[in-house]
């Protein structure tokens, strides 16, 4: 899946994925946190998954939820991105690196 929304970089790693630091990501997730809540729900999720041309939107959005959700509550917040960061670098397409 490439990423073509204009908050990600377009450097490319040696792997061929789509490179960003982790606040790019967490700037990029941000913005589909359409409630204001600063929680991302699977429904946000999935939206953002739809705004980068992804496919089974669904189904990765359901997963990544259930991946990185660790208190079981059904979102992720601030305390479980970097969970949702290690889920993404393997079904997103995308090489998240230190800033």
């Amino acid at each position: 899946m490439a990423f073509t929304n204009s908050c990600y970089p377009r450097s490319i790693s040696s792997h061929g994925k789509r490179q960003m630091t982790i606040e790019e990501f967490k700037q990029w997730l941000k913005q589909f946190d359409y409630d204001g809540d600063g929680r991302i729900s699977k429904e946000e999720l999935r939206e953002a998954l739809r705004s980068v041309g992804g496919w089974f939107t669904t189904w990765k959005s359901g997963r990544g939820i259930k991946s990185a959700d660790t208190n079981g509550n059904g979102y992720i917040d601030d305390t479980e991105i970097n969970n949702l960061i290690s889920f993404a670098e393997k079904r997103f397409g995308v090489k998240i690196v230190m800033s």
